[in-house]
């Protein structure tokens, strides 16, 4: 099963922001100083946004490659598919997503009101949701 990574989607003041990142682009990427060492591993999973303490949406990898000043790009798909709000705390950078990842909402699904992340995370722990 391929490892999936975590980003937050800083900048991004609600979810069309994050959106509006993907509208129109071919090939969505994302840079980064450094390639996971399980970096091979990645491609086939995805990369899953961070919003408001919450995994949002997710985009599948689909390569890495170096660029010019020796960063690494991470390419993405170029479709953003909405994820069941999942609590998640922010972190700088990327991280490997550790559990199960939080199932694709169906076409035309409503999740409601959600939950803002530090109060589901606390439910959570105490076993409530």
């Amino acid at each position: 099963m391929p490892l999936n990574l975590t980003k937050i989607a800083f900048g991004a003041q609600s979810f069309a922001d994050l959106e509006s990142w993907y509208a129109n682009r071919r090939s969505p990427n994302l840079t980064t100083r450094y390639r996971p060492t399980r970096w091979e591993e990645c491609i086939g999973g995805s990369l899953f946004w961070i919003h408001q303490h919450n995994l949002v949406a997710r985009s599948e990898i689909l390569g890495f490659s170096e660029t010019d000043n020796g960063r690494w790009s991470i390419d993405l798909e170029p479709r953003l598919i909405p994820v069941y709000p999942q609590p998640k705390r922010a972190h700088q950078g990327w991280r490997y997503l550790k559990g199960e990842p939080p199932r694709d909402l169906a076409q035309g699904e409503e999740v409601g009101d959600v939950l803002p992340g530090k109060l589901a995370t606390k439910l959570q722990r105490l076993g409530l949701i």
